[in-house]
């Protein structure tokens, strides 16, 4: 009976640290997008583009974006970076587009420095990417096709808070 009790033991510790281990390499993905939290600005004679990124929770990061000429906010996009599994997504949705309803792209490269997404069913963008410049300087890109022509916008973005 000792034994069937003992053995009993080692098997439910065992699995509890397995759990423990996922649930790191879990945190362990959304670590490396750490440096997108904050606020976000592109200034240009175009307009204002304005994104602020903040930790919902160890998995989830959310995001606001908005781009605003004169007094008119010509874009608003809700942003969600979430670890599934050992996968990284980036859900967004734009308002006045796809029905206001979500879209995501999955991981396609993830570094210490560089986040890159695509959705290759989606119109434009096909591809998002962000890349650390700096503490304080980001690049946001988006590619794909437009009018049935390669196309692709590239904002670089300085903290503001």
């Amino acid at each position: 009976m000792k034994n069937k009790i003992t053995i009993l033991i080692v098997f439910f510790a065992l699995c509890s640290c397995k759990n423990n281990e996922s649930e790191n390499i879990e945190k362990d993905k959304m670590i490396v997008g750490n440096w997108l939290l904050g606020k976000w600005e592109n200034k240009s004679v175009d307009g204002k583009l304005t994104e602020e990124w903040s930790k919902l929770n160890d998995s989830t990061y959310q995001a606001t974006s908005y781009f605003i000429k004169m007094k008119d906010t010509l874009h608003h996009e809700s942003i969600t970076l979430q670890q599934n599994g050992e996968q990284l997504t980036y859900v967004a949705a734009v308002k006045g587009q796809n029905d206001d309803k979500p879209v995501t792209f999955n991981q396609l490269e993830s570094t210490e420095s560089k986040l890159v997404f695509e959705n290759l069913k989606n119109d434009y963008p096909k591809k998002i990417s962000y890349t650390q410049i700096s503490k304080d300087s980001i690049a946001a890109e988006v590619s794909g096709i437009q009018q049935g022509k390669a196309s692709s916008e590239k904002f670089i973005m300085s903290r503001i808070k």
